[in-house]
């Protein structure tokens, strides 16, 4: 009995100490089929089993999208925790990001970020800890995107990942904004396409960690999944050191 204790609390800790993330920005579920299938975006998330899922372009009870509360019923579907940052009023509803998670939330704060059109960054702290989900500016300025990068660094205080659509290719100021702050890119070495999903071309959905030493890239890889949403998912598995 002894033995298969030590062997229990082992498998625990070693579990503990790995953290799967999936960034996801689902275009208020809607397929390049034109279909909103909020079903359909739950399994594509359910697939890998996932601690943390940041979410970009959620819909919150928007006629155009059927009036459902995207974040609520993902986290329904997926029996993960829901939290909505709302970003803009979107015809009667609201739109913005959302994270979903498996993992206790000590606390969780939504903060704005400048754009042509208001972006922002949910900063959820877990116990070891935090965690940024965002979709920075999409405008032809890199301007907004690197001051939302100094706008990210504020609230850092530790140990801390990122997720989301950053709207910036690999080389790009904000990526380079980024870097200079201490963030390391999962798979900067790889050749991590997530758009358009049907023939994806260039990289816009990252998984981030700080500081270097603090984490290890088990897995890294973007989900074959076309139909889903405009933007392929990327998933990471993450170790603790």
């Amino acid at each position: 009995m002894a033995r298969f204790l030590s062997i229990f609390l082992l498998t625990c800790a070693a579990y503990a100490a790995q953290v799967r993330i999936l960034s996801y920005n689902i275009k208020h579920c809607q397929g390049m089929d034109g279909k909103v299938d909020v079903a359909r975006i739950a399994a594509v998330i359910r697939s890998v089993e996932p601690d943390i899922v940041a979410l970009q372009e959620v819909d919150q009870i928007v006629p155009r999208s059927g009036g459902v509360p995207q974040a609520e019923e993902l986290g329904r579907l997926t029996g993960l925790k829901a939290i909505f940052g709302r970003t803009i009023d979107l015809d009667g509803g609201q739109y913005g990001n959302a994270v979903l998670t498996a993992l206790p939330v000590v606390r969780w704060t939504n903060h704005p970020l400048p754009g042509s059109e208001p972006r922002g960054v949910i900063e959820v702290q877990f116990e070891q800890f935090q965690f940024f989900a965002t979709h920075l500016d999409a405008g032809r300025d890199e301007r907004p995107r690197v001051e939302s990068v100094a706008a990210i660094e504020r609230p850092v205080k530790g140990p801390a990942l990122m997720a989301g659509d950053l709207n910036s290719v690999p080389g790009s100021d904000p990526i380079r904004a980024l870097s200079a702050a201490g963030w390391s890119i999962a798979g900067e070495d790889r050749n991590l396409l997530t758009i358009p999903s049907r023939a994806p071309a260039r990289q816009l959905d990252f998984i981030l960690f700080r500081p270097a030493n603090a984490f290890r890239v088990i897995q890294i890889r973007v989900l074959d999944e076309p139909v889903a949403s405009d933007h392929r998912p990327v998933f990471a598995v993450l170790e603790f050191l």
